[in-house]
């Protein structure tokens, strides 16, 4: 057996066919014709804008909207008059070849948000280095990697396969993945789920064309050439999973409560406004985190105020009066941003970011601020305040909206009067201080991964050192107790958008603390809401006694 992550839950039953990427090398030569490469290079963009926008239409159709979404976002990348410019540029000015041009582009952009220590960044780190592998091949003239034909009961070994070469498997061929990087919140495993195919990546080495295989990808466990008995147990788990898979549709549209009626809101993580459609569909019943980091990268300046009230309009507009907590920037130290050139610092986790960049730049943060008061006119809009370590953050937030508030008077627009502004505890001082932070922020949001890792002293990144990153730990658990006892004791909503908001395990306890709000990623809600559902109140109590 192989242990790896379960990137799409499910069980894989099949014979392994190795995917091999074809080589793309190239002559990289300097070029005399500088307005035939150019052309060469329009011509590569345009038949790549095609063929994505024929991938994107065809998900659409056959999946849905949202995973369409982003196969579009690949569209909207090789259209950035931006990126495309730089690389024009670097035929004119260095005499590249096209081929050179796109590589060394696309390469800065990889490398740019690869730097940053955020699972979205990183997803969009490999849609360029996609898009790379996509124009080369147009401009070598290499055909595409055929995963729509592959024989029925396949399971698929690669290196990585990209959103492109996911988005082009058949599922009813196709019973599993194994790859040898990615992550359970890559691009591609998103489109695994989606396609409903169990994926787990970093494990391909012993494995040949031909081997059968057995994957968990629920258990991330991996099994070559097993014997019969073992196939057998697992044929029996698979129709067990896809039993208990159907089983969940019984908790669409229900409430989210426990077995003795405890009443919580079960909300979704989004990174961008498209995302918001996804929560609908899920039956979310709200949003617990927009981070909006996403509107200020990809692009070479601050998005105005204009651009940020449409997105902001929009998926309060989509949630139809269901709350929305937006957090405000949280760039800076790890999260590079080329065009507010910040200095590089030694230790960027515990350096200018967040809301200590944020309220040295009013130049940032007012027009968002702004931007947000404007959207609350449309919808439950709430203000979450991230990286906050002490009480003046706040209030210096609190004093600029008020601000704001006035000026937006002055001109005759709406926005909520009684907007709620309420902080992310994600630091240990921030849960040190909560009940002091009760009594003058609105709601209180969990950011487990960063309060797991702050409260450790653990670089989650860190294999040496990975046994110690759990919320599990006493000290994190003792911290998220702290934090929900002291909220409740002021009556404000107390809520947790890190990733154990949607482990099983801590369900209990959080039930037990009083936690009333989780947000998880939107393909979670329906399982969430059926684990909250088969705790009471007396029996979490137990087992967070027990546990604590």
């Amino acid at each position: 057996m192989y242990t790896g992550i379960g990137a799409s839950a499910g069980i894989g039953i099949g014979s392994a066919v190795i995917v091999k990427e074809p080589s793309l090398a190239y002559d990289n030569k300097a070029v005399s014709d500088v307005d035939a490469e150019k052309k060469r290079l329009a011509e590569a963009l345009d038949k790549c804008i095609a063929k994505t926008q024929a991938m994107a239409d065809d998900m659409k159709e056959r999946v849905g909207e949202k995973e369409a979404e982003i196969l579009e976002g690949h569209v909207l990348l090789l259209m950035d008059p931006e990126m495309t410019g730089q690389m024009e540029t670097s035929i004119a000015d260095d005499k590249m070849c096209a081929e050179a041009a796109v590589e060394k582009i696309c390469d800065y952009y990889m490398q740019m948000f690869s730097s940053i220590d955020d699972e979205m960044f990183q997803q969009r780190a490999t849609d360029v280095c996609d898009i790379k592998t996509r124009l080369l091949k147009i401009l070598l003239d290499v055909e595409d990697v055929d995963l729509a034909n592959v024989p029925e009961g396949t399971v698929l070994v690669a290196e990585d396969l990209t959103p492109s070469m996911t988005a082009g498997i058949n599922p009813k061929n196709v019973t599993g993945i194994l790859t040898e990087v990615g992550g359970k919140t890559s691009h591609s495993a998103i489109l695994a789920r989606a396609l409903e195919i169990p994926a787990i990546p970093g494990i391909t080495e012993k494995i040949s064309n031909g081997d059968k295989v057995v994957l968990d990808g629920s258990e991330g466990q991996t099994y070559i050439n097993p014997d019969e008995k073992l196939q057998a147990e697992y044929e029996q788990k698979r129709v067990a999973y896809l039993e208990e898979k159907a089983a969940l549709a019984q908790f669409v549209g229900k409430e989210t409560k426990t077995a003795d009626g405890v009443k919580v809101e079960l909300c979704a993580n989004i990174g961008k406004p498209e995302d918001a459609l996804k929560v609908v569909e899920c039956d979310g019943e709200g949003i617990g985190l927009f981070r909006t980091e996403f509107l200020f990268m990809d692009r070479p300046q601050i998005p105005t105020e204009e651009e940020q009230f449409a997105a902001y309009k929009k998926v309060a507009e989509t949630l139809e009066g269901k709350p929305v907590i937006i957090r405000t920037l949280d760039v800076g130290g790890d999260k590079e941003i080329p065009y507010l050139a910040l200095e590089k610092e030694e230790n960027p986790f515990l350096g200018f970011r967040a809301i200590r960049l944020c309220l040295k730049r009013e130049d940032l943060y007012r027009p968002q601020l702004k931007a947000l008061l404007r959207a609350s006119a449309y919808g439950d809009i709430r203000i979450m305040v991230p990286m906050v370590t002490c009480l003046d953050e706040l209030r210096a937030v609190k004093n600029m909206i008020a601000e704001l508030k006035e000026e937006l008077k002055a001109e005759g627009v709406a926005y909520d009067e009684n907007i709620k502004v309420g902080i992310m505890i994600e630091t240990p001082a921030a849960s040190l201080m909560a009940d002091v932070f009760a009594k003058e922020a609105d709601f209180f949001s969990i950011g487990t991964n960063d309060l797991t890792g702050y409260t450790m002293a653990v670089d989650r990144g860190n294999a040496e050192v990975a046994y110690l990153y759990s919320a599990y730990n006493p000290a994190v658990l003792r911290s998220i107790e702290r934090v929900i006892k002291a909220g409740r004791a002021e009556g404000i909503m107390v809520g947790m958008c890190g990733e154990a908001a949607a482990d099983p395990l801590l369900a209990p306890l959080l039930i037990s603390f009083g936690m009333n709000e989780f947000s998880v990623s939107a393909t979670s809600i329906l399982a969430t809401r059926k684990g909250i559902s088969l705790w009471t109140k007396e029996e979490a109590d137990a087992v967070a006694a027990k546990a604590m």
